[in-house]
């Protein structure tokens, strides 16, 4: 953040001269607390690279993880449209919050990747020995890794038939159907999509 656009910043709105800042992890973008800032704490936490908030109980400054050693470690930082809060992206060293969880909310701060992130939760609550409907997903489940490699391969060859082809609504069908199987692949082999984030960041550093 520049020095122009930290004196954008309107402190002056509230009494107290703060403004609220939301943390977020960078990386998840999980919202992990919500805290408060005056200009000293903004200008400590520039300067350490650690956010530091002003305690309205403590009546001072408090670099987070102070005393428990959970820093937060400041990734990005933006102002919002009226220039009175903002949000903070940090790389968190621990649990954020001060009863051991990960956000405020007693939330897991693991990564979410929309309707994929529900679709991987359906695909393992069915592959689980004690799901007794009846289910596609499980009945590849009961078939074996085999199978379930074997449907991966199917659904990648109709993929790149229908890719050359010009029906893009075929194209989307078969793109669906493979990375639905392929899914359940990875659920097969104890792996998710985070695994492979992990490995596409680790290969863009490079």
């Amino acid at each position: 953040m520049t020095n122009k656009s930290k004196m954008k910043i309107t402190f002056d709105k509230s009494p107290d001269g703060l403004v609220p800042a939301i943390i977020q992890d960078y990386s998840t973008h999980n919202v992990l607390m919500l805290g408060y800032m005056n200009e000293e704490a903004l200008d400590k936490t520039m300067a350490l690279g650690k956010i530091t908030f002003f305690s309205r109980s403590k009546k001072r400054l408090w670099t987070k993880g102070e005393e428990s050693g959970n820093f937060l470690e400041l990734v990005s930082l933006d102002i919002d449209c009226d220039n009175d809060a903002l949000l903070i992206k940090v790389k968190p060293t621990g649990p954020t919050c001060h009863k051991g969880s990960d956000t405020c909310w007693n939330k897991n701060n693991t990564p979410n990747y929309g309707f994929l992130s529900e679709l991987e939760a359906i695909i393992a609550r069915r592959s689980e020995k004690a799901y007794t409907e009846k289910s596609y997903v499980k009945s590849l489940f009961e078939e074996g890794i085999n199978k379930i490699a074997q449907k991966v391969g199917e659904e990648a060859v109709e993929t790149v038939i229908e890719a050359m082809d010009n029906n893009d609504t075929l194209f989307l069908e078969e793109s669906a159907d493979l990375l639905f199987h392929y899914l359940i692949l990875l659920k097969a082999k104890g792996f998710s999509l985070k695994d492979i984030e992990q490995i596409l960041k680790e290969r863009h550093k490079n």
